[in-house]
């Protein structure tokens, strides 16, 4: 049974889940073009952390971190294993839900173009395209999605 939970990006299985994550994103882009957080910025106050695990083995990660009135959805990803089996979309539940508890009216968030099934997973899920937020600086790469809770 899929169990999402809070989690520690300091746990060796999810750190290293996390460092696939930052390989792969390091690939695609270039450094100027990369915004995912280091595995101690993800242990800061104010970020959220969540795994989606089967029984001892985790097959993905989402995180948010507070703003004023919304929360920016960051380290979503899965495992190869993972893929296809409803496991990003069950952690974006989790995100959102505990979002609303605690009084947050959306998620806002970063991706790329060239991800195509992480567009789609949004999209399927309520997010909507929007503007720069933030501290992102405009690029060639970058898609803003954002959902009202």
């Amino acid at each position: 049974m899929l169990i999402i939970e809070p989690g520690d990006p300091r746990d060796p299985q999810v750190t290293a889940l996390l460092q696939s994550s930052h390989n792969l994103m390091t690939t695609l882009f270039s450094p100027e073009e990369n915004y995912f957080l280091s595995i101690d910025a993800l242990c800061e106050p104010g970020v959220h952390f969540f795994v989606a695990r089967e029984g001892d083995l985790v097959f993905g990660t989402g995180a948010m971190t507070e703003k004023d009135t919304y929360a920016e959805v960051k380290s979503m990803f899965t495992s190869n294993e993972a893929r296809g089996k409803g496991v990003a979309a069950a952690i974006l539940r989790a995100l959102e839900d505990h979002a609303q508890s605690i009084g947050l009216s959306a998620l806002k968030l970063e991706t790329a173009e060239a991800l195509d099934a992480a567009i789609r997973l949004y999209e399927r899920n309520g997010f909507i395209r929007c503007g720069l937020f933030g501290d992102y600086s405009p690029n060639d790469t970058s898609v803003f999605m954002e959902k009202q809770l």
